[in-house]
């Protein structure tokens, strides 16, 4: 699967093999890290952009104006649309998809679920590696949407270089409540469905937190748009913040940065990741398993089974 031939037609954009090439990652086995490596020469040119919120913000109708808008632009465009459980179970995230078909039929659209399978983070690192493929097909955006629960909210900012936390005026009650870290990622807000009662409490509610920020003359402040995704209303505007976004981040010289503190987390993840799978290895996994009994009954102590275990591993480095 790794031939020169397969990976020639993921640089020149074949969805066929693109689709192959994402499987082969979400399988997580040794054809996906030799796959990455391999990849990862025509990787760095994609802009990558984040859309989180709550659930029913209107993310998913909001990434397919951007889209279309970007097409204009004769840009490519590939949307990662992350899925808490399963992209399979018919859900509200594949309703979310029929939402898109419009776009989803340009050859030069790409349009992918994936599951978080279980990351903490709601982001799964095979998300981000997915998105790497992309990157590496030619196309110029890459779109994360989340559903908006769990972490994936928190998590996106790690993937992308500009996010965007989009909010309906139903939330002006609760952005005061909000976790504090749904609204420290925003590099802007969209206030969609604008057009609702409470759109002037929901503004009011977000520049007063935004008002509380520390922030220097070089620093970013994130703006507030409103729209209506559901009627193209706001669409340039949104696309020309995040272009004024990434001006001023290359114009800081903030792209290159941010992206390198990204990647050193995600080196650290796939260390640590390396080392969990060699540590628990079956004779470990099997040591662990003898000694429980003895802690339930007080005869030793996790720590003591922890470190036993930790020297075991040392040991068998060292050999």
């Amino acid at each position: 699967m790794r031939s020169e031939n397969f990976i020639e037609r993921i640089f020149n954009n074949d969805k066929r093999a693109i689709s192959r090439a994402i499987t082969i990652i979400e399988s997580g086995n040794s054809n996906s890290t030799e796959l990455l490596k391999d990849l990862h020469k025509n990787i760095g040119n994609a802009y990558r952009i984040g859309i989180t919120g709550p659930p029913g913000a209107g993310k998913s109708t909001l990434t397919n104006q951007l889209t279309k808008y970007y097409r204009k632009q004769n840009k490519k465009v590939g949307i990662i649309a992350v899925d808490p459980t399963s992209p399979f179970t018919g859900g509200a995230l594949l309703g979310d998809r029929v939402r898109m078909s419009e776009v989803g039929c340009d050859d030069n659209v790409f349009i992918r679920s994936m599951a978080t399978r279980g990351s903490l983070g709601g982001l799964s690192k095979k998300t981000i590696d997915a998105a790497d493929v992309l990157d590496a097909a030619g196309y110029d955006i890459i779109i994360f949407e989340t559903v908006g629960v769990g972490q994936s909210e928190l998590d996106v900012a790690k993937a992308a270089d500009t996010t965007i936390v989009v909010l309906v005026p139903e939330s002006g009650d609760s952005i005061q409540a909000m976790k504090a870290g749904l609204m420290e990622i925003a590099d802007f807000f969209v206030l969609n469905k604008s057009d609702r009662p409470g759109s002037d409490t929901a503004m009011t509610a977000l520049k007063t937190i935004l008002m509380m920020r520390d922030h220097t003359e070089k620093s970013w402040l994130p703006n507030i748009l409103k729209a209506i995704a559901s009627e193209n209303s706001g669409t340039k505007e949104i696309v020309d913040e995040i272009s004024r976004h990434h001006q001023f981040l290359e114009q800081n010289g903030l792209l290159k940065q941010n992206r390198e503190k990204n990647y050193k987390v995600r080196i650290k993840e796939i260390v640590e990741h390396l080392l969990k799978d060699e540590f628990w290895k079956e004779r470990r996994a099997e040591s662990l398993q003898a000694s429980l009994s003895k802690v339930v009954e007080g005869e030793t102590s996790p720590y003591q089974i922890a470190e036993t275990l930790f020297n075991d591993f040392k040991t068998s480095i060292k050999q």
